[in-house]
């Protein structure tokens, strides 16, 4: 029943589309149906020329055709071409209604993709989302193009099939019930089965799809390690364990349909033994024998058909299931809250802020200050919490106690979008599209100013190196920028970031790429353009650091020290040994 609840509310807004296109069902069936009927008419009335009896039928087909084959024949012709403009009508009316209701559905999921929590990506793998977000559609697709208007085939065939046997024979008719039910309940044992099969098959597809998609954006690092046997097992490995796990699905399917034949086989075997044996002792006409024959075979389809109809919507409800975990995730903006959206100016105040991440330690009550205009240099090892403090600046994650504020406003009363437009972030890992490099700049613009594009690329030292490039701006940079280097990838990321004039802007070690030089330079252009913003720099390289007007040493989620330059060269700790490292190294030609 939930699964019949879910279809109703996919096909919502669909509704009267799918009532048409069961009323040309419909209509195709009594078309289909009524041809076994005319040929009992000519075998029993017009080749045998007997008497018409008191049937309904017998007595409507007297009247309209009389006694003549050719007026029979021209019957059977016109039901045929009415048979067909319903089909016609039927698939095109369903692939309608299917068509506007996977688009639907895949608004609804990029829709949510882009606006669930940033954790959700951790623990999910993109060829996993990948799959639900093409394979599991079309899945849903098919059965509701096809599979969703047979039922309503079936259920008609099946109906109008026994009403007309009934009163045809009731004996034969008996024979034939007889067989139904066993045949139903071996469709509905096999849907049963096949539907566990049907979801590890769709998991084990997922994988081999996470596998191929790894490997494809990896392969960098593949040639570089020369680990390409290695991948090719891996896949090999996935891939196998795709193939085995379907092959059991083909199994099922090549028991399901010689058992689903050997039940019709066996209902028309009986019909034609029984039917003749009576038809030779008189108590049956041979056109009644003929037609039951006829309609057994249009019962084979339906009752057959069923099996399939239930395998497919197995499958489908795999596919809902794995869509709706997608869809009932929280997202990350909350329409019902009523949060604020104040002027940003860049006042920071962080106040024994705690955050964990999946029950794990990542901050543990840091407390500092940064007014507007002001710079802060953020240093420590890998792992003591850099990057997830400024995550809860923007707000990626929410802290768990303490107090962030912006301009004296606590950051859970700020609008998360609206923060995020005001505060830019040039982060860690550099991503880039696989658009053009004025596109890659211009991206959150919705026009693309060249003169702001040139001066943002200008600041981020890439202006002239742009120029270089064949094309120059309108040079294709690849999927992620796998035609550029870390450094270039960097500098268009800065660009990216300062063409809109952000009041808090944070780097979160984004300047590692480039060299000391370039990195000095970039941060001259920085201050002398937005003097007035707020900037973090988080950084490993004290030189990108060393002017900040406040410098805080973060060590297993705590502030260690906290300082200017002068200060903490001074001091005994962390800022002091990695200076002395990083001095010496610069003196011996290392760094």
């Amino acid at each position: 029943m939930n699964y019949l609840n879910k279809i109703y509310t996919y096909t919502k807004g669909y509704g009267r589309v799918y009532f048409f296109s069961s009323l040309t069902v419909f209509g195709a069936t009594i078309f289909s149906l009524l041809n076994p009927l005319i040929i009992k008419y000519i075998i029993d009335i017009i080749i045998q020329n007997s008497s018409i009896s008191d049937s309904y039928f017998e007595k409507s087909m007297d009247f309209l055709v009389g006694k003549s084959l050719l007026n029979t024949a021209v019957l059977l012709f016109t039901f045929a071409v009415f048979q067909g403009t319903c089909l016609y009508f039927k698939g095109k009316l369903s692939s309608i209604a299917s068509e506007g209701m996977v688009k639907s559905i895949k608004d609804r999921l990029y829709t949510k993709l882009q606006n669930v929590k940033y954790n959700y990506f951790n623990k999910m793998e993109t060829g996993d989302l990948l799959q639900r977000c093409t394979s599991d559609v079309e899945t849903i697709r098919k059965f509701l193009a096809i599979q969703l208007v047979e039922v309503v085939n079936i259920i008609l065939m099946i109906t109008i099939i026994f009403f007309i046997l009934i009163n045809l024979n009731l004996k034969l008719s008996m024979i034939v019930l007889s067989i139904v039910p066993l045949m139903f309940i071996f469709s509905l044992y096999f849907f049963i089965v096949v539907k566990k099969h049907f979801k590890i098959s769709d998991e084990a597809e997922a994988s081999l799809s996470t596998v191929l998609q790894e490997n494809i954006h990896g392969v960098r690092v593949v040639k570089a390690f020369a680990s390409e046997d290695l991948e090719i097992k891996k896949f090999q490995c996935s891939n196998k364990h795709y193939s085995d796990v379907t092959y059991k699905l083909i199994q099922l399917f090549a028991c399901y349909w010689p058992i689903s034949s050997f039940f019709s086989f066996l209902q028309m075997g009986l019909v034609l033994f029984l039917g003749i044996k009576w038809a030779v002792a008189g108590s049956v006409t041979i056109g009644t024998v003929i037609a039951f024959g006829m309609y057994v075979r249009h019962l084979e389809f339906p009752v057959r058909n069923l099996g399939r109809v239930l395998s497919d919507f197995g499958k489908a409800a795999i596919s809902f299931e794995r869509i709706e975990e997608i869809l009932n995730n929280q997202t990350d903006f909350d329409k019902n809250e009523e949060l604020k959206k104040p002027e940003i100016k860049g006042k920071i105040v962080f106040k024994d802020v705690k955050f964990s991440y999946i029950d794990k330690p990542v901050l543990n009550g840091v407390s500092f200050n940064l007014d507007i205009g002001e710079t802060l240099g953020i240093l420590g090892p890998t792992g003591s919490g850099k990057s997830s403090l400024i995550h809860l600046i923007v707000r990626l994650y929410d802290y768990d106690s303490g107090s962030i504020k912006i301009d004296g406003i606590e950051l859970k009363e700020i609008d998360k979008k609206w923060l995020r437009k005001n505060i830019g972030l040039v982060l860690q890992e550099t991503f880039l599209f696989a658009k053009n490099v004025k596109e890659n700049i211009g991206i959150t613009k919705k026009t693309l100013d060249d003169q702001d594009i040139f001066a943002a690329a200008k600041t981020a030292s890439i202006h002239e190196g742009i120029l270089s490039f064949k094309e120059g701006y309108k040079t294709q940079i690849g999927e992620k920028g796998v035609s550029l280097s870390g450094g270039q990838k960097q500098r268009i990321a800065i660009a990216r970031t300062i063409i809109n004039d952000h009041k808090i802007l944070i780097f979160d070690d984004s300047l590692s790429a480039v060299d000391i030089e370039t990195d000095a330079l970039i941060r001259q252009e920085l201050k002398k353009k937005h003097s007035s913003s707020t900037t973090i720099i988080i950084s490993h390289r004290i030189s990108s650091i060393v002017n900040s007007d406040k410098i805080m040493i973060l060590e297993d989620g705590k502030i260690s020290d906290y300082g200017t330059h002068n200060q903490l060269k001074e001091r005994d700790g962390l800022y002091k040994r990695i200076l002395k490292i990083q001095e010496d190294g610069m003196k011996e030609g290392i760094l």
